[in-house]
């Protein structure tokens, strides 16, 4: 636009009106291929981005960790298994030097009686303007979290259900997050993957008994299907659940490159839900 209004001022000062339509020609396409690089630079986002990301991750790791914190210390005492949890995540998130340290005073602070567990949630809310995507894999992470025990205890569920609340899900939503994380820690331990998490012994050695037809039920629930659901449904199903959490838009979305890691093992368990429904069911 400032191509065409200045081309258009500049050429009536030097021609009147046969000037004013050379200019305006001639700044149409200047604003042509002004805009085009403009955004390939990614706009005005290109000089302030990297000020953004510090300060939203800053708050991501911090609410992350503190709230874990505060998880932890639901049932009164936190366990060696809990703290080991969080140095993992730490050490997937490849987190050092000051970094590190924040996110282990951050875990600190949550573990303290009067932890600001609203304004601290509803902080990170806003930093990521309220992305129910990015916001529902920091619940999942949360879950994993406070499943590290092989447990999930009322004190422990009442505190994710306040979390869920303050960002906007419902308890049902949280419920039905829940019954897929458990459903992706039966399936994950049948398929034989690594969790990359310790605290999970106790659940695999429950699935020594995990059939065939338990496995293809925990597959569909994962794929958030049934099995009178069609082969197209699912199909659908299955390319939203993998767009949804392909890294490149949770990273654009506002989930820092460090929490990738934690995300990965749920587009793994949704490739392989699919792949063992689509032999059961026998569709391409």
């Amino acid at each position: 636009m400032i191509g065409r209004i200045l081309g258009t001022l500049f050429g009536f000062m030097f021609a009147r009106i046969p000037g004013a339509i050379l200019g305006y020609i001639v700044g149409h396409f200047f604003d042509k291929g002004y805009s085009q690089d403009f955004n390939q630079m990614g706009g005005f986002s290109r000089f302030f981005t990297s000020q953004d990301e510090i300060k939203q991750q800053a708050i991501f790791f911090h609410t992350l960790f503190s709230v874990m914190g505060h998880i932890a210390k639901a049932d009164g005492k936190v366990s060696d298994a809990e703290i080991k949890m969080a140095t993992l995540l730490m050490n997937q998130m490849g987190l050092e030097g000051e970094t590190r340290r924040e996110a282990q005073e951050a875990f600190r602070e949550g573990k303290a009686n009067d932890f600001p567990l609203k304004e601290t949630v509803l902080e990170f809310k806003e930093s990521c303007h309220g992305r129910r995507d990015v916001l529902q894999v920091y619940l999942e992470i949360l879950i994993q979290a406070a499943y590290v025990d092989g447990t999930l205890d009322k004190a422990e569920q009442q505190i994710l259900e306040k979390v869920a609340g303050y960002m906007g899900f419902s308890e049902n939503d949280l419920l039905y997050l829940l019954s897929v994380f458990e459903a992706e820690l039966r399936f994950r331990s049948a398929q034989g993957r690594n969790q990359g998490q310790g605290g999970h012994s106790s659940n695999q050695r429950r699935n020594t008994s995990y059939s065939a037809q338990q496995s293809i039920d925990d597959a569909y629930k994962i794929l958030g299907m049934s099995p009178s659901d069609d082969d197209k449904s699912i199909k659908k199903a299955y390319r939203k659940l993998m767009s949804e959490n392909h890294p490149d838009k949770l990273v654009s979305k506002g989930l820092p490159k460090q929490a990738l890691e934690l995300a990965k093992n749920k587009t793994q368990d949704i490739q392989a839900a699919y792949e063992l429904l689509k032999e059961k069911r026998g569709f391409k």
